[in-house]
């Protein structure tokens, strides 16, 4: 008698913040004390091997409870499936979340419930990854392109991105595909660090914290910029001093500016040398994207941390108004969906630099960059992946970088899976260190997160 086969039994999640606000970590001119966050879902099986599929969305506190609550509505979608088909086909489950035609009423795909499909669809990819005993980038990288042209859903892009271009680009990218990934391997995928650079932070501390990321082989920083032009004329200035005049300087807006202003702003701060602007003025304004581009080049345009789907970044790219697509791994419908902007981006030929300040983005999104550089675009010129220094003692496969590049994972799954302790005890509000907080008592896990930060 065969066996029965395994199902996925549970969707359990967790409501976990970290006190970044304390320490001003994570600020900027639109979020000036963010707690950063994870809505986290774990996916548990009766498969008897002990392997779960986790995933998260990011928040910065506040809300974190309803992002919690739209993954929770997801369960029914999930609980009873299949494990096997599950896992040799994670385009079922996200064509499902998306499809149901009364959550598609709340978006559709966008907002919160979108960012709740994919912390499942990640989920789902971490399982899938994990039994193939692969990391993600090498699962996907060693994917046939016809597998992978069948996971992407080109609703509402097949006027800018065929399956047969699809199709074309992915199986051109195999070509030389063994080379790079040993390469990757050996060197890793080049990365910036945003750490120097948070707007709460003072000029000591951004000198001192940039001259730290030289040293340690960045070859590009990030400073945020927006809450008033003479303070960012002032850390533009510390900044290029600190770092001299080789070192590629970013600077981000954070969504805070109308299209005049944005031009205003970063032309004043164009003396110091910006490599790009990121996110000057709204993340849904195509237009004012693009007229910003044309009013402030040489100085590049970047955005798509708050882009929140797959079209959005169609009409961006069509409409010539970004020279940087930045991707987010918690942001839109989950692999599945970035598989489709990352394809798009290789069609316009315009480079992928990926958004990750918040916790655990930059365990996941290196994925993404490194399977786009094995086996898509085959290029890291142009390419860094953002890098921030904090919170990942809390996962269980954390980064690791060597010279200002992130080294290939080798550990199977997405690198999602949080470690125990810190779930219970940052879980909010019960776990141990917020119940302490909340009573008013001494909460020994601050210190080091502190230091983790530091």
């Amino acid at each position: 008698m065969s066996p029965t086969p395994a199902r996925v039994t549970a969707v359990d999640t967790y409501d976990i913040r970290f006190p970044t606000s304390r320490e001003l970590d994570g600020s900027d001119a639109m979020n000036p004390d963010p707690d950063y966050s994870a809505a986290y879902v774990v996916l548990r099986t009766d498969a008897g091997d002990g392997i779960e599929g986790h995933g998260f969305t990011f928040t910065i506190g506040r809300g974190n409870d309803v992002q919690v609550a739209a993954i929770q509505s997801l369960r029914h979608h999930v609980v009873g499936r299949f494990v096997d088909e599950l896992c040799a086909d994670p385009g079922t489950v996200n064509r499902d979340l998306i499809g149901d035609s009364q959550l598609r009423w709340l978006g559709p795909e966008k907002g919160v419930m979108h960012m709740a499909i994919g912390a499942v669809v990640n989920a789902v990819w971490d399982l899938a990854a994990k039994r193939a005993g692969k990391p993600l980038w090498q699962f996907l990288a060693d994917a046939t392109p016809e597998w992978l042209v069948s996971q992407v859903d080109f609703r509402y892009i097949a006027d800018a991105l065929t399956r047969e271009d699809a199709l074309a680009l992915l199986r051109a990218g195999r070509e030389g595909a063994a080379g790079r990934e040993a390469a990757l391997r050996e060197h890793g995928f080049p990365g910036y660090t945003t750490s120097p650079g948070w707007l709460g932070y003072s000029d000591e501390k951004l000198t001192r914290l940039a001259r730290r990321a030289v040293a340690d082989g960045f070859t590009q920083i990030k400073l945020k910029v927006g809450a008033d032009l003479a303070d960012d004329v002032r850390r533009c200035r510390t900044a290029r001093e600190a770092i001299g005049p080789d070192i590629r300087m970013a600077i981000d807006a954070n969504q805070r500016w109308n299209v005049d202003e944005a031009v205003r702003w970063t032309r004043a701060l164009a003396e110091f040398d910006p490599y790009w602007i990121e996110e000057p003025t709204s993340p849904d304004d195509i237009l004012g994207h693009a007229a910003i581009r044309t009013a402030v080049a040489p100085v590049k345009v970047a955005t798509g941390e708050h882009v929140q789907n797959r079209i959005v970044f169609k009409q961006l790219l069509q409409a010539g108004a970004i020279d940087v697509l930045q991707i987010d791994a918690a942001r839109v419908g989950g692999v599945n969906e970035n598989l489709a902007i990352l394809l798009l981006a290789a069609q316009f030929g315009v480079p992928v630099c990926p958004h990750a300040g918040g916790v655990g983005l930059c365990e996941l999104v290196q994925h993404l960059s490194m399977f786009d550089y094995v086996a898509l675009a085959g290029s890291t010129e142009n390419r860094v992946i953002e890098y921030v220094d904090h919170l990942h003692e809390h996962f269980t496969d954390p980064v690791v970088m060597r010279a200002g590049h992130y080294t290939a994972p080798t550990a199977p799954g997405f690198s999602a899976t949080m470690r125990a302790e810190s779930v219970a005890e940052f879980t909010y509000p019960g776990g141990t260190f917020w119940a302490a907080d909340l009573a008013g008592a001494p909460s020994p896990g601050l210190a080091r997160d502190k230091g983790a930060a530091a």
